[in-house]
């Protein structure tokens, strides 16, 4: 997606501040009881990415949170520029979803010190000090990856040969990636008939996805199945199998997460076989939680969200009523 972030941007970062209503204890950032959240976004990769910072922005506006809002643009940088801008203009709480897992001790250990208490979205950090944010809110990425190949050796219960699979990995390094990837592995791993002929990172989008899945068809081409860590590479990856005169969905099985709109149209269409939910729509949970720490209660040290699978005829039942 986009690659280049002007310095004006990073200087200023975008903000997006909505009406207050009282209710706060009142943090740094304000003195008249309201809630400033300084939210660093990963980017706006993903159809995904977008409805879920749509959920963020909407629901602080519900909420009467006084939203400052960054894109990172895929970049950690570029999040840790925005993190260390957030402390600097002392908000109240800040809130984001890493890029990668590793490398946010120090930054995380500036709003510690900074009294600004850190809520993780949608993905999760390394770190071995936990005391370094509140509470992280998100999907079980590990359990996505299971559903996922779940679903495959059901499938494929009865087949004697080689199930050939190329797997489009998300961002190297990013949680859901690492995760997706795991869980999938420890499943299918219990069946040698299952082998992963070739897995590369389609960096969670649209056109990667196509671009790998392209160079997947040329140097393997006898592929059973596709294993795309979210329907925007999927749906790169269908546009790459019709171009190769395949079928997607018949001659190549397609297995993906999210359950965005485009990917649940692809699903019921046939061209994508099975669908992990990984829901985007945390903003409402979010703002709970923001209002809870910044009061200083206690809260989980992990919320899941609550998700589903679908399959073609789940799709079409429910595809009217996607949020997203």
């Amino acid at each position: 997606m986009f690659r280049r972030i002007s310095a004006l941007v990073l200087a200023g970062l975008t903000a997006m501040s909505v009406a207050s209503c009282g209710g706060g204890s009142g943090g740094s950032g304000s003195g008249d009881g309201s809630i400033t959240m300084g939210f660093a976004q990963v980017g706006a990769e993903s159809g995904w990415r977008t409805a879920n910072t749509k959920s963020v922005q909407d629901s602080a506006k519900n909420a009467g949170v006084t939203l400052k809002f960054s894109d990172a643009q895929q970049k950690q940088e570029n999040q840790i520029k925005a993190i260390r801008s957030y402390i600097q203009q002392k908000v109240d709480v800040i809130a984001f979803s890493p890029v990668v897992e590793s490398g946010w001790d120090t930054v995380l250990k500036e709003a510690k010190d900074a009294k600004i208490p850190v809520i993780l979205t949608d993905r999760a950090v390394d770190s071995k000090d936990t005391s370094l944010y509140k509470t992280f809110l998100g999907s079980d990425f590990v359990e996505e990856g299971k559903k996922a190949g779940q679903w495959l050796v059901q499938e494929y219960k009865d087949a004697k040969d080689p199930v050939n699979i190329v797997e489009l990995q998300g961002t190297t390094g990013s949680a859901p990636a690492n995760d997706r990837k795991a869980g999938f592995a420890q499943v299918i791993g219990a069946d040698p008939k299952f082998k992963v002929i070739a897995s590369q990172t389609g960096d969670f989008t649209r056109a990667k996805g196509k671009e790998v899945m392209e160079a997947f068809l040329k140097s393997n081409p006898d592929i059973d199945v596709l294993y795309a860590h979210n329907d925007d590479m999927g749906l790169g990856a269908i546009e790459a199998i019709e171009g190769a005169g395949k079928v997607p969905g018949k001659d190549i099985k397609i297995i993906t997460v999210d359950a965005v709109k485009d990917g649940m149209q692809a699903l019921a269409d046939g061209k994508i076989n099975y669908i992990v939910e990984c829901s985007p729509l945390l903003g409402p949970q979010l703002m709970d939680l923001a209002k809870k720490v910044v009061k200083g209660e206690q809260v989980p040290a992990r919320v899941v969200t609550e998700e589903t699978t679908f399959t073609q005829e789940q799709a079409k039942q429910v595809l009217s009523s996607r949020q997203y």
